[in-house]
């Protein structure tokens, strides 16, 4: 079979939400934020896993994602909706029971009018100017919205993957102004806000990229595996280029194994000639250009062929990939293309 297989560890993303609840103390709930497709992992499976771990408040960013959501998870657990109230969600959020996170005046009077007593948060902008009401914005409606009742006031950090970036004290300092004395629970901190400490904490966490093994969150247990099938393997003399453009010439007579995925599959050209993909606990450096479809690894130093090659795994996890990427592991994860076959373990899912 020449489909990669990306097996996705339910057991380990649980335990990665129990350790970050644990940093949060008994009087702070946590979430769980899938959008993304869970960060490109699945949101179906994940999410069961989750709320059977004991996750009742999930967060996406599109109606559509919160659709999917219900269909799996079924009545009862909140999802609440980044992107508010949009024209043309109006039947979607009632009809799923869907929570929106209004981020404007516009939203805040489609909301209103359309769904009278549909539950609904506040997002507010403490400084980040990507989402959410301005302080001015906010105070103008403040007393009308908290008499409609919202279910949570939330805003988002900046810098909260830089603890010492005087941003996180200034909008720490900006989403108390805007919500001390409303007696309505609050929310700051996603996963990074969380590791700042109980000042960031409030009501509620949302943590995203830690629960898949992301940095911020050092501590995190390792959720993907990424396996790659060889197709081909042939023996290249000295002298010889391998890939488009000639980039990789060997140096000495070489095994070279062809690899069944590429940047279609998510995996960024700027690996080319500056990756590792491993054989159990053994590297081998991948050479020559990431094409579409396909990438080329010298293996001359293995005993023999392998089946596959792992890309991902517990020697190289998501932010060492994304570093000889030359980007972020949220990029990489998202990206992870829809060809492989996703396999998972663990959970009840």
């Amino acid at each position: 079979m020449a489909t990669a297989t990306l097996t996705i560890d339910l057991d380990a993303i649980c335990a990665n939400w129990r350790a970050l609840d644990r940093l949060t103390g008994p009087a702070t709930q946590t979430a769980a934020v899938l959008k993304a497709d869970a960060y490109g992992l699945g949101a179906p499976r994940v999410a069961r896993a989750l709320a059977q771990a004991g996750a009742r408040r999930f967060f996406v960013a599109l109606a559509e994602e919160g659709a999917a959501l219900r269909q799996a998870l079924g009545p009862g657990p909140q999802i609440s909706v980044l992107s508010g109230h949009m024209a043309g969600d109006t039947d979607m959020i009632a009809d799923l029971d869907l929570t929106p996170m209004l981020n404007s005046l516009d939203q805040i009077t489609r909301h209103l009018e359309a769904l009278p007593g549909h539950a609904f948060g506040i997002q507010l902008d403490s400084g980040m100017n990507r989402l959410g009401m301005e302080a001015g914005e906010w105070e103008a409606v403040a007393g009308l919205v908290l008499e409609a009742g919202p279910v949570l006031l939330m805003s988002h950090l900046a810098c909260a993957d830089e603890p010492g970036a005087a941003m996180n004290a200034t909008q720490l300092a900006a989403f108390h102004a805007m919500t001390d004395g409303t007696g309505v629970p609050r929310s700051l901190a996603a996963t990074g806000g969380i590791l700042l400490g109980a000042d960031y904490h409030f009501d509620l966490t949302r943590p995203g990229i830690g629960l898949y093994g992301g940095l911020p969150f050092a501590d995190a247990l390792p959720v993907a595996r990424l396996s790659l099938p060889v197709i081909q393997t042939r023996e290249v003399a000295a002298g010889e280029s391998v890939g488009y453009g000639c980039t990789w010439v060997a140096e000495i007579p070489s095994t070279v194994a062809t690899v069944a995925a590429g940047y279609a599959d998510g995996l960024h050209r700027t690996l080319s000639n500056n990756a590792r993909l491993w054989s159990g606990d053994t590297p081998c450096p991948l050479v020559g250009r990431v094409s579409m479809d396909l990438i080329t690894v010298d293996i001359t130093h293995l005993h023999e062929a392998p089946a596959s090659l792992d890309i991902l795994c517990p020697s190289q996890g998501v932010d060492d990939l994304a570093a000889r990427a030359g980007t972020i592991g949220y990029e990489v994860l998202t990206g992870l293309g829809p060809r492989y076959t996703r396999r998972y373990t663990g959970g009840r899912a």
